[in-house]
């Protein structure tokens, strides 16, 4: 005997799917947990604080990359050795730069970092506007020049299909 499964119990499976999917997947190995929880939840806070340079969209607390788990070392040994997480971030920006900030600050420096985005949707609605000006234009130039009738010929034309509708009404 073939059991079926309700579409109900179908729907739910596969959202659970979906949100265990979404949930973020931390790539903090077990050999890299700090023993004092307190050091382990800065060490936390810290590395979302991180961009991992290979991935470059995820903190290095996400990332998988060998070079997000150097940092993450690197973290955790600069917590050891008692730096403040002021410290620990100028420590690790001193090597890396501003880029390695998920939120950099903004300075000459770092303008265009916070300007790209702002630059990119400008450039987007500049070339819709003009996709869209340059169809309206060939549209009605295509109106001109179907027409090109002089205005003697085109009241002969609407005399002409005037006489046809009315012999048909």
């Amino acid at each position: 005997m073939r059991t079926c499964i309700p579409t109900t119990w179908k729907a739910c499976l596969a959202a659970l799917v979906m949100v265990s999917l979404a949930l973020p997947a931390f790539a903090v190995s077990p050999d890299e947990v700090l023993a004092d929880s307190v050091l382990e939840a800065r060490a936390r806070a810290l590395s979302a604080q991180l961009r991992c340079l290979v991935c470059q969209n995820q903190s290095i607390d996400d990332s998988d990359a060998p070079l997000a788990r150097d940092l993450r070392v690197l973290v955790r040994k600069r917590l050891q050795a008692k730096d403040s997480d002021e410290a620990v971030m100028d420590y690790i920006v001193a090597r890396y730069g501003d880029f390695v900030l998920l939120k950099p600050p903004m300075k000459s420096s770092t303008l265009l970092l916070w300007l790209t985005p702002l630059l990119v949707l400008m450039g987007a609605i500049w070339l819709a506007v003009k996709a869209g000006l340059g169809q309206t234009v060939r549209a009605q130039g295509a109106e001109t020049q179907n027409s090109g009738l002089s205005t003697a010929e085109e009241k002969r034309l609407t005399e002409i299909l005037k006489r046809q509708d009315d012999t048909r009404s």
